[in-house]
């Protein structure tokens, strides 16, 4: 799943990470939009102090993958996004509300990589 907030920071991204992306066949793509459902999701984790408002956009990624209900969600943003201490406060956000459990991992935990 590919949202449009994705794509926009991909934009100034550095070439070999927007490569990654465009390796990835088309038929296993699926565009998702942020929804007024995320943004209200997003403004929980705000609320509840797992990121602060200037990770807002952090917010928005995992609240569009949480309601769309993605199995893992992969992210470089080791500070804000692959962190225990927020996947934890996101996903205590995410269980309060209703929703599942989001997995959150690293590029390196999900692609194959050449030994």
């Amino acid at each position: 799943m590919i949202s449009e907030l994705t794509l926009l920071e991909l934009e100034g991204a550095p070439a070999e990470v927007r490569g990654t992306l465009e390796k990835v066949p088309s038929s296993y793509r699926e565009d998702v939009e942020f929804t007024e459902e995320a943004s209200h999701l997003a403004e929980q984790y705000l609320h509840s102090g797992v990121v602060g408002e200037a990770s807002r956009l952090d917010a928005q990624h995992i609240a569009t993958a949480t309601v769309h209900r993605t199995d893992v969600l992969v992210s470089w943003n080791f500070k804000h996004v692959v962190n225990l201490d927020r996947i934890r406060g996101y996903n205590s956000v995410n269980l309060r509300e209703g929703y599942p459990m989001l997995e959150i991992r690293s590029p390196q935990e999900v692609l194959p990589y050449d030994e």
